[in-house]
């Protein structure tokens, strides 16, 4: 580490233009999370706090910050779809965070189709290229290290069904790059998306 580093306690602030924490940890992939309420109203967001947590089964996960409506509908009904949000759709995808009411539709909002899943009663966009459909598995309130809770509930569900678009799969293999996905930087408004171009190979040592 530099000597000249900017340090800082996050407690205490960063002492910065911007909080600095979103860029660092990023580009982080998108939780693009559709969800039904009880009444069978629909809800499509978009969370940054996003990942990936586990193979056999597979497990993601995404952290919203405050009780939103897609945590509630997943803690009402113990289901969720993820869809892969990419450089086509990234205007529906903005526009599906709009701050609404709990009772407006997002898919219609954004001008996006809800598609029937096979495995759990939640419909995923049927524009996205790919889509998780996924049951709950725990719903955790994010505490400080002091043990104090934080306003920020951790989804996990595991995936129980997928979707793929076959003109991303070549000989068997996922094209990760093909899709185009999107994923979110620091900032305000700072997106990127990842491209073939910048692909590069790396093998584990002893693979």
């Amino acid at each position: 580490m530099p000597s000249n580093a900017h340090f800082y306690q996050p407690a205490q602030g960063h002492g910065l233009a911007h909080d600095p924490f979103n860029a660092i940890v990023g580009p982080r992939p998108i939780g693009w999370i559709s969800s039904r309420d009880r009444a069978g109203v629909l809800n499509l967001a978009p969370y940054s706090f996003f990942n990936a947590f586990n193979y056999v089964p597979p497990i993601i996960g995404f952290a919203s910050v405050g009780y939103k409506d897609s945590v509630r509908n997943i803690e009402q009904t113990g289901m969720f779809c993820w869809n892969l949000a990419t450089r086509a759709l990234a205007e529906q995808m903005n526009a599906s965070c709009a701050a609404v009411d709990p009772d407006v539709d997002e898919f219609r909002l954004a001008g996006l189709t809800p598609a029937e899943s096979q495995v759990v009663d939640v419909p995923h966009v049927a524009e996205a290229q790919v889509a998780f459909e996924c049951k709950l598995t725990q719903l955790i309130r994010l505490e400080t290290a002091g043990g104090d809770a934080v306003d920020t509930w951790l989804t996990l569900g595991e995936v129980v069904a997928v979707h793929i678009d076959q003109a991303l799969l070549v000989d068997g293999v996922y094209q990760t790059a093909a899709a185009k996905p999107i994923l979110r930087g620091g900032g305000p408004a700072d997106y990127f998306q990842i491209d073939a171009a910048n692909a590069f190979k790396m093998f584990r040592p002893g693979a």
